[in-house]
């Protein structure tokens, strides 16, 4: 019977012969702009900004676990001018200056890349790009393995077969076969490449007109710049004459886009080209602690602490709303841990008995596939007290591989126990592995927890994943499946991991999960209003489970039939498109649609891209297309495209095989509302604005004897939005049963309710739901079609007519600004980590979530409420009315004939009676064969 016990720490090799150069400069843009608004302080807009200095430390932290070296530095830009000022004084001159509050965060930046062992490098008079060209190349001459680690695609110029590029923000790799693949031409033409395109962001022009596709294919025809400047006169139309008118000023354009390679560094780098100055020193660890708490990253103190051997942490004691409180847990204490992996029948009779006496157990599978519905069990973890578990290994399969206990007698014999609900259980993510033990016949009951649900309830604005959760609440890093099976194409599957290493990944993911419980619980529990909000995630999760089990079946010739009619439709409208332009192209292609549109056809520009090109995307289109025909055909192709490719050609294809339907997956800890996410396929974004959107609805359909049901909420929004504002007139509209837009433009336009015309209540449609998402003066004036003075004329009447709604928003920001939240009608927390932001962007857009959030949240709240009431009520009275949807305010239902009548009556009173606003809910249910008819 072996025993394993957990690594505490995870020794990092060293690999020799490697540099690894990182481009601080993009780094620390990077981390700016990825980050939110961080402050030492948390709360406090007068206290430093350190979000940059905190994502410049995960990323560098990320870097050194996938890339160890034994050379490593860091290169930042100096400030003030390079030699490329000299030869060109215009060089930059459009770039924005650094925002202040990034300025400020660069010393601390340089500090703490030193104490985690880094050399950091800042030449004067020399641009970062040069330096690591520099080093790069010496590095190279000397056999030494160059990682660059940056997402400038001018670095290419350097890769060969020891330099590559790597972009740990996207994952892209630039080695000599990616650099080719990327940009059509190899690293060694890159500086020619540049010369002829230009840099827009420095501010070097190329070629006019003369864009990477023909820069590719003239490198690749004349094999060099020079040879393609001597055959300059033989190349035809506009790019010929372009790249003639050029002639003269790419000489100097080369010498600015040629990273040197040859810059003096030995001041900065003594020993060059000996690389003993970058050698990678030890981090100091009592420096960084102090630095991380001099920053308030607790979490990352708490860790080195740990690390350290040290006891305990000092709490912060800042307030829970600003500092937040996952922040402020100490460190778990130490426990022995005594993993034990089961092989044999005593050994699991044994913990089996431990399982039925414990008061709570941790469970967790490892399984073929992250596909819940095709997932089958390699084994089994449980863990039934701190650092106490055990790993059933049941389907390894690889040479060699330990004997095992026989799968379907190990689940036969834990089936009375799993289905016992009086046998407490939890999990992270409970219901993917409800349905991994469902393929295995198996319903698990009496799953009481869900510590990713904890999480999401606790500290929606953070991330839920174990790993993210092990790490911020007991300062542990655990084993990840990357270490385990590896990445990409390599990876191998978990049944192919030896036993031993998976039962030590299994045996800590359980420890880990009844850890992070025993952390978060407590928390809930203090928070009536907290607690009820997680109890119903744990109910909706119940629910959501049985509703992506059933599925909801599909009718593929339906599809299959709309699928050709829309092929023609894309087909028409392609030459309809030739026919207004005078010739084929691309329609997808911007670079031949501004041609056509703007050289061609001279429609009016109306704005131009960061680069200067002139856009095309898709708010151009919907404004060209209000007066020109062209862009109108395009927008209807692009909407059909992606409908057919979406939906009609893809749905039937996702049917499961098993049952014929198709099984959404429900994300429930995704969006910072509460409201869910549906995936494969996303039922939530099939489009129902136009008439072909609505009609891929009708290839849902019901089983044989069977009808469905859609049942909805009527205005829920508006409805939520007049029990929080307590407006009377808006509370009034909904008391008397008045049309709620009639009765707005009633009093916005001054005239009575039978006198509003349908044109002005359109507009009293828009400004209502326009102010709930905190829609501008110039949002409304784009949205009806009118100028910026009579929209914010129409805010200021609706505001004077409607003065509650306004206190409600002042009082709504003011409160977001002094707690960092605002809370549904229920008590869920919706975090806002930039209310008070410096950026004036970000601050906006966070006060515009403080209005919405909790209309959108309450909204949330009430339907996974009548998720959860409505099939209780379908339990409790055995009905054999299944839920097989949920979408937005909606849910949807596969009837028995039979019941048509009780859901007709009993659901939508069900739904309006979940809970007591100042404003009473109100329901519908249609019913039909298909889901479009049942609207």
């Amino acid at each position: 019977m072996p025993l394993l016990v957990c690594r505490h720490n995870l020794a990092m090799s060293q690999a020799n012969s490697t540099l690894v150069l990182v481009d601080g400069s993009s780094y620390l843009y990077r981390a700016y702009h990825a980050m939110p608004d961080l402050r030492a302080v948390p709360g406090d807009p007068s206290s430093p900004a350190t979000g940059a200095i905190r994502g410049m430390i995960n990323m560098l932290q990320a870097l050194q676990k996938e890339h160890p070296a034994e050379y490593v530095a860091c290169v930042f830009d100096a400030s003030g001018p390079t030699f490329r000022d000299a030869l060109y004084p215009e060089y930059k001159a459009h770039r924005s200056p650094m925002p202040e509050d990034l300025r400020a965060q660069i010393a601390p930046i340089h500090e703490v890349v030193r104490l985690m062992g880094w050399t950091v490098l800042d030449v004067p008079g020399v641009e970062a790009d040069d330096v690591i060209g520099t080093l790069a190349t010496v590095a190279a001459a000397q056999g030494v393995r160059v990682i660059i680690s940056s997402g400038d695609k001018d670095l290419s110029q350097l890769v060969d077969e020891r330099i590559t590029i790597m972009d740990t923000m996207s994952g892209k790799v630039r080695d000599v076969q990616g650099v080719m693949a990327e940009f059509g031409v190899p690293p060694c033409l890159m500086v020619d490449y540049q010369t002829l395109v230009g840099d827009a962001v420095d501010n070097v022009p190329g070629v006019d007109k003369v864009g990477p596709k023909t820069a590719a294919k003239w490198l690749n025809e004349y094999g060099s710049l020079d040879a393609l400047l001597a055959h300059a006169d033989a190349i035809k139309g506009v790019a010929g004459e372009n790249l003639r008118k050029a002639r003269d000023w790419l000489p100097l354009g080369r010498q600015l886009v040629t990273i040197r390679t040859d810059c003096d560094l030995h001041e900065h780098v003594p020993g060059l080209p000996a690389l003993d100055a970058l050698a990678r020193r030890m981090p100091q660890p009592e420096a960084l602690r102090a630095f991380y708490e001099r920053y308030g990253f607790k979490t990352l103190a708490r860790a080195l602490a740990e690390q350290m051997g040290a006891d305990a942490v000092a709490p912060d004691a800042a307030p829970p709303a600003q500092a937040g409180a996952a922040d402020r847990q100490p460190p778990a204490p130490e426990v022995t841990r005594r993993y034990e992996t089961v092989c044999d029948w005593p050994t699991f009779d044994a913990w089996l008995q431990r399982l039925q006496a414990a008061p709570c157990v941790a469970l967790d599978t490892e399984t073929t596939s992250i596909d819940e519905m095709q997932a089958e069990i390699v084994g089994i973890s449980w863990a039934v007290e701190p650092g106490v578990a055990a790993y059933v290994p049941l389907a390894h399969d690889y040479p060699g591989a330990l004997a095992q206990l026989p799968r379907d007698e190990v689940l036969a014999r834990l089936r009375p126990w799993l289905e016992d609900a009086s046998r407490p259980k939890l999990g992270q993510h409970i219901k993917y592995d409800r349905h991994v033990f469902a393929n295995h016949g198996i319903e698990v009951r009496g799953y009481a927890h869900d510590t990713m649900l904890q999480s999401y309830v606790l500290e929606v604005h953070k991330p839920h994943s174990l790993d993210s959760l092990a790490q911020r609440h007991l300062g542990r890093q655990g084993i990840s499946y990357e270490d385990l099976c590896g990445k990409g194409a390599h990876q191998i599957p978990f049944a192919q991991v030896a036993i031993d290493k998976a039962a030590e990944y299994a045996c800590e993911d359980s420890d880990l999960t009844l850890a992070v419980h025993q952390v978060l619980w407590p928390r809930l529990q203090a928070d009536d209003r907290l607690r009820r909000i997680y109890e119903l995630e744990v109910a909706c999760s119940e629910v959501l489970y049985r509703i992506e089990r059933h599925g909801v079946l599909i009718d593929a010739d339906v599809l299959s039939r709309q699928s050709h009619e829309l092929g023609q439709r894309i087909l028409q409208l392609e030459q309809e498109a030739y026919a207004i332009a005078g010739q084929p192209f691309n329609l997808n292609s911007p670079k031949q649609l501004g041609e056509i549109f703007f050289d061609k056809l001279g429609l009016p520009v109306v704005k131009k891209t960061a680069t200067g090109a002139r856009s095309t995307d898709e708010e151009v289109l919907e404004k060209l297309a209000e007066d020109y025909p062209l862009p109108a055909k395009i927008l209807e192709h692009r909407s059909l495209t992606k409908l057919k490719g979406t939906y009609t050609d893809k749905l039937a294809a996702m049917a499961h095989p098993r049952t014929g339907r198709v099984h959404t997956h429900y994300a429930q800890a995704v969006a910072v509302t509460g409201r869910l996410s549906s995936n494969d396929p996303n039922l939530q974004n099939i489009p129902i604005r136009t008439p072909e959107g609505r009609r891929i609805r009708e290839a849902f359909i019901a089983a044989p004897g069977h009808v469905l049901a859609s049942a909805d909420y009527s205005q829920i929004e508006l409805r939520i939005m007049a029990h929080l504002s307590e407006d009377e007139a808006l509370l009034r509209a909904f008391a008397e049963g008045l049309d709620v837009h009639r009765a707005t433009a009633a009093e916005v336009f001054g005239l009575a309710p039978e006198q509003v015309s349908s044109e002005q209540r359109r507009y009293a449609k828009v400004i209502n739901f326009g102010l709930i998402y905190g829609m501008s003066s110039y949002g409304l004036a784009k949205a009806l079609g009118i100028d910026n003075t009579a929209a914010k004329n129409y805010i200021e009447r609706y505001f004077q007519r409607f003065a509650g709604v306004r206190r409600y928003m002042d009082d709504t920001k003011a409160q977001a600004k002094a707690r960092g939240y605002v809370e549904t009608v229920f008590g869920r927390r919706l975090y806002l980590p930039e209310i008070n932001s410096p950026n004036g962007p970000r601050r906006a857009a966070a006060e515009r979530a403080a209005i919405n959030a909790p209309m959108q949240g309450t909204a949330a709240d009430l339907i996974k409420m009548s998720m959860v009431a409505v099939q209780q009520a379908l339990d409790a009275q055995g009905k054999g009315t299944k839920m097989i949807m949920q979408v937005h305010d909606e849910l949807v239902f596969e009837v028995p004939e039979a019941e048509v009548d009780w859901v007709r009556t009993e659901v939508p009173k069900l739904m309006a009676e979940v809970a007591k606003l100042k404003v009473s809910l109100l329901a519908e249910v249609g019913v039909g064969e298909n889901w479009e008819r049942a609207h």
